[in-house]
């Protein structure tokens, strides 16, 4: 099994150098691919992938829609609304602003004052509303929107029918939050609030006066594109993957950005000459033969993204589960067994799982509610060690998180912010066999679906049935030594035919009804010491050496002695006839048949 190399251990913005003590800013490079049907960002950290986005439909997550409310629900402090989307979008009562008047404007007013209100003073059936996506539909859930409209710029938030300024708390330095929000109170618009994010730290008046001014003109062709279109309608479309991650994290700290794509890298060019001219050096085209990330020896990294098991350098390893209601991070000491004593190899364990633990959620881009499950140590003092690690080694998430105490179960809860289906669900789909639980019916539970469907046709007319699935479930009909079909023609008293269809799914089966004798001549066309032609494999029973025969039309050979012909096709002489079964003796070698491949399926 292939270990995934473990995340470096120094700080996002400078990390420690062992050989000299001085402090370094890791290198940090944005790497795009860009095909006709999909679009793949990696951020790289000191070559190591961080950050991995996917994007292969339009994105509904901050996109703006003319939406009708279909039903208030007093009882859930919520709304449906139909925006044009397969399901109807939730709001919740503090997402709603209240009507305009008085003197405060709708979005000074708190959120806590709103959940205090009913929802039927706020909003009502058939009535129409301006909403924006803030949480994409997941699993069975539609989108979450909200009345509250934020337009994201390159430097500031503007908010319609708001009148607050506000600066991003990850801006720590009091005196440049002090000449932000001075700013923000000289360039605001009436009738619009402002959010200086992260990225205005250090700007200039003109830069943050052109991006405002820039969105306001937004605001004023949303507004109109709203008033010509019918509900349910989207009248603000979010912009693109590409256009979000130079928006969002093409800044001072990015040493360059590789696009593949000669339209897609003029385009960024275009985009970083109006938010982030300074940038554009740092913008170049990747014209290789070899792809992008191959070329940056990636692409073997990200596959390995959607792996049950993350393997560590000391032999330790995570198991990530997603679920829809919460995602579950495992650690065990797998293969490290330590040196000095067990309470130190489980803590070197936990510490070394942090690193990949806070990258795997920042590359699968994993959110809502994740429990960690540390290995239990029974010191205190480790506790608290392991979990101020991990706090300060998750704070370099851009995602907002929260962390709770570790339990003394060694159970951390985090919430990580999720506007979206994770990486891994974006790039996969529900397994059709399993649905979603993660596991199939076993072979003996399909066979009994198969007996009580043939005890629920008894009644039917005829004195036998023929059944055809899939050639485990065959087996396990059968029986060892066909223990279980002769006791099923025995308590049944009818015949039973069963064949293998090497077409059907596991759980996929078919029973008919009819008599001995047309089955017979149908499907009974072999004899004693006759010799036919069988594709040989192992028995699904585990536990056993048996070998197993089966013939281009699903018959069942019970193989004497095949250890050796497992995989190929051979002659077989039958020394015993059945219904549903045959035993037989290899005698030679058989020739090809197209069907073989498909019975090894």
């Amino acid at each position: 099994m292939t270990t995934r190399k473990k995340a470096p251990k120094g700080r996002r913005a400078e990390s420690v150098s062992s050989s000299t003590g001085s402090r370094r800013n890791p290198k940090i490079e944005i790497l795009v691919n860009v095909t006709n049907r999909e679009t793949r960002i990696v951020m790289l950290e000191d070559g190591q992938p961080m950050e991995y986005r996917v994007e292969r439909e339009e994105r509904v997550v901050g996109s703006i829609f003319k939406g009708i409310v279909q039903n208030v629900l007093p009882g859930m402090d919520a709304a449906f609304v139909d925006i044009g989307l397969e399901r109807n979008a939730f709001l919740y009562v503090g997402d709603i602003l209240p009507e305009e008047g008085g003197d405060q404007s709708p979005q000074s007013v708190k959120r806590s004052e709103l959940r205090r209100r009913k929802i039927k003073e706020l909003i009502r059936p058939g009535q129409q509303v301006m909403v924006q996506v803030t949480k994409g539909p997941r699993g069975t859930k539609g989108a979450r929107v909200t009345t509250r409209i934020a337009l994201p710029g390159r430097y500031v938030v503007l908010m319609p029918e708001s009148s607050s300024v506000g600066v991003s708390r990850k801006i720590e330095d009091r005196s440049e939050r002090e000449r932000l929000r001075k700013l923000g109170d000289r360039l605001q618009v009436p009738g619009f609030g402002i959010i200086m994010r992260t990225e205005c730290e250090g700007r200039t008046e003109a830069e943050l006066r052109a991006d405002i001014s820039f969105l306001e003109q937004l605001w004023q062709d949303i507004t109109k594109a709203s008033k010509r279109q019918r509900a349910p309608a989207c009248v603000h479309k979010d912009q693109t993957l590409l256009f979000r991650t130079v928006r969002d994290m093409f800044g001072e700290n990015i040493d360059t950005m590789v696009i593949d794509d000669p339209d897609e890298y003029e385009k960024v060019h275009h985009v970083a000459k109006a938010v982030a001219p300074g940038l554009r050096d740092k913008i170049s085209l990747y014209d290789g033969e070899v792809p992008i990330f191959d070329h940056y020896k990636i692409e073997s990294e990200l596959d390995r993204l959607l792996q049950h098991h993350v393997w560590l350098k000391s032999g330790a390893y995570l198991v990530i589960d997603e679920m829809e209601a919460l995602t579950a991070i495992d650690i065990n000491t797998g293969r490290q067994v330590g040196s000095t004593s067990l309470t130190d190899t489980i803590v070197k364990a936990n510490m070394e799982a942090i690193d990949e633990v806070c990258r795997q959620l920042r590359l699968r881009d994993m959110g809502g509610i994740i429990v960690i499950d540390f290995i239990d140590m029974e010191s205190e003092t480790d506790r608290k060690k392991v979990l101020a690690a991990f706090t300060e080694r998750l704070a370099r998430d851009r995602a907002r998180t929260r962390v709770g105490k570790i339990s003394s179960l060694g159970l951390v809860e985090i919430t990580r912010k999720r506007t979206g289906e994770s990486v891994t669900q974006e790039i996969t789909e529900i397994c059709p066999m399993c649905e979603g639980i993660g596991r199939i019916s076993s072979k003996e539970t399909v066979s009994l679906w198969i007996e009580r469907d043939m005890w629920r046709k008894a009644a039917e007319p005829g004195d036998a049935f023929f059944v055809e699935c899939h050639p485990s479930v065959v087996e396990a009909l059968v029986g060892l030594d066909g223990e279980n079909v002769e006791e099923l023609e025995h308590v049944m008293r009818r015949g039973v035919y069963i064949r293998a269809n090497f077409d059907m799914e596991y759980e996929e089966y078919d029973i008919r009804t009819g008599k001995i004798d047309d089955f017979d001549k149908e499907y009974m066309n072999y004899r004693r010491a006759q010799v036919v032609e069988v594709n040989v494999r192992r028995s699904a029973f585990e536990g056993t050496n048996k070998v197993v025969g089966w013939t281009d039309n699903g018959y069942f050979v019970e193989l004497l002695d095949g250890s050796n012909f497992v995989g190929q096709r051979v002659k077989v002489v039958i020394q015993d006839l059945r219904r549903s079964f045959a035993v037989g003796d290899v005698i030679a070698p058989g020739i090809s048949s197209p069907n073989y491949a498909r019975s090894l399926s």
